[in-house]
């Protein structure tokens, strides 16, 4: 996740996500409370966390034939009027779910998982916000991966919370039966992520 520190574009009143492609193209962002909000681009800590556990998601789900992994900021509709879209890192949702969202645009059914890097810009003000709006919408699990202090904060709600370090392992228990990761795969040894 790279939280936007840049100014919002300034609309004429607020944004739909209908109007969002016509008016940011394809900018990188959230759409918030109906404000374009940019985001900058992730550093490569960030980009080869998000490619590791995206990778290891997906081959375990499509094994068992248990749902879908997204990654790339995948759009997530959190609310209507005004409207906000928040961008995923990663997300896996079930084919039961996925079964009852719209065949295109951004996702208007809420994932199980949702995982976030965190880069190093990110404010903790707006990580919170953007864990509230995941589970608002009934989001069962978010992993917060942290590649700078090397650990995974998993949370339940808004405040529960498990923090993981390299000697641990993540699971996702009841959506992915089975499933788990060393912490320290994320990122490589001793600092390095490779």
């Amino acid at each position: 996740m790279s939280i936007a520190i840049a100014e919002p574009l300034e609309t004429e009143g607020a944004l739909t996500i209908e109007e969002l492609a016509d008016v940011v193209g394809d900018r990188p962002g959230e759409l918030i409370d109906g404000r374009f909000v940019p985001m900058p681009p992730t550093g490569w800590p960030h980009a080869r966390a998000e490619v590791r556990v995206s990778s290891r998601l997906e081959r375990f789900a499509e094994a068992r034939g248990l749902g879908t992994v997204l990654g790339g900021e995948a759009g997530i509709i959190i609310r209507r009027g005004p409207d906000t879209v928040r961008g995923a890192d990663v997300a896996y949702i079930s084919r039961e779910r996925l079964a009852q969202a719209s065949p295109d645009g951004c996702l208007d059914v809420a994932p199980e998982l949702i995982v976030e890097i965190v880069s190093p810009n990110d404010r903790w003000t707006d990580l919170t916000a953007k864990l509230e709006d995941y589970f608002s919408i009934g989001v069962a699990l978010v992993w917060l991966v942290d590649p700078q202090r090397r650990r995974v904060s998993c949370y339940r709600s808004p405040t529960e919370l498990t923090l993981l370090g390299p000697a641990d392992t993540l699971t996702a228990e009841p959506m992915l039966p089975g499933f788990s990761l060393a912490v320290a795969e994320l990122f490589g040894a001793g600092g390095d992520t490779s």
